[in-house]
């Protein structure tokens, strides 16, 4: 197969597998998604799920994120790894989107890449997933995967992510992504395959 036709290959099985692509992260907005993906760094999903329901309570709005004490912040995600970065990057986040940006999540990649706590990956899923704008944030499971199914020969995410965007079409990236993720933890783990024995993997194996 050329690269091309694996990648055909995969996204049509993970369509199939996954018709329904919902964001893992709860939130409510464009804020409440981003404050959520920047705790989700080094974290598991299911873990910031459990923490963001208390501090969304206590701020929910930039504005108020703005006027509480990194202290507080971090008394309510302390259980989260880097908790001490994560909620000095929440407050500063909040100030500044206040102070430049009127109180609203900005809406291109260079804007939101210089809020603090905000790289590449963090930007690319907010616009995806809360604006619509394609793109194709690379997480650990996404680089793996890439690399199991000979999609990418890449050693950096910035390299796997420009590899992935030539060859799926840009109106399937926000879905594909997520469809990967899912992929990634429930078949295609880091433990669980070793790039043989998934059922994608099994397939692309024999071509």
């Amino acid at each position: 197969m050329t690269r091309l036709e694996r990648a055909n290959y995969v996204a049509k099985n993970l369509a199939k597998l996954y018709p329904e692509t919902p964001i893992p992260l709860d939130h409510s907005d464009a804020f409440t998604l981003l404050v959520a993906v920047v705790l989700s760094a080094q974290c598991t999903d299911k873990k910031v799920n459990e923490v963001t329901p208390a501090l969304f309570r206590l701020a929910s709005t930039p504005q108020k994120m703005a006027t509480l004490k990194v202290e507080q912040v971090h008394q309510v995600i302390r259980q989260l790894g880097l908790a001490p970065q994560k909620s000095k990057a929440l407050v500063g986040l909040a100030k500044l989107i206040v102070e430049k940006h009127q109180g609203q999540v900005p809406r291109t990649f260079e804007e939101l890449e210089e809020l603090p706590g905000v790289g590449h990956k963090t930007a690319s899923v907010v616009m995806a997933q809360a604006f619509g704008v394609p793109a194709f944030p690379v997480d650990t499971h996404i680089h793996r995967l890439a690399k199991r199914w000979k999609l990418s020969v890449g050693k950096s995410v910035e390299q796997v992510e420009r590899d992935l965007k030539k060859v799926f079409p840009e109106k399937d990236w926000n879905k594909l992504h997520l469809r990967i993720i899912f992929y990634g933890r429930e078949y295609c783990t880091a433990r669980g395959c070793d790039g043989k024995t998934c059922p994608i993997c099994l397939e692309l194996r024999k071509n």
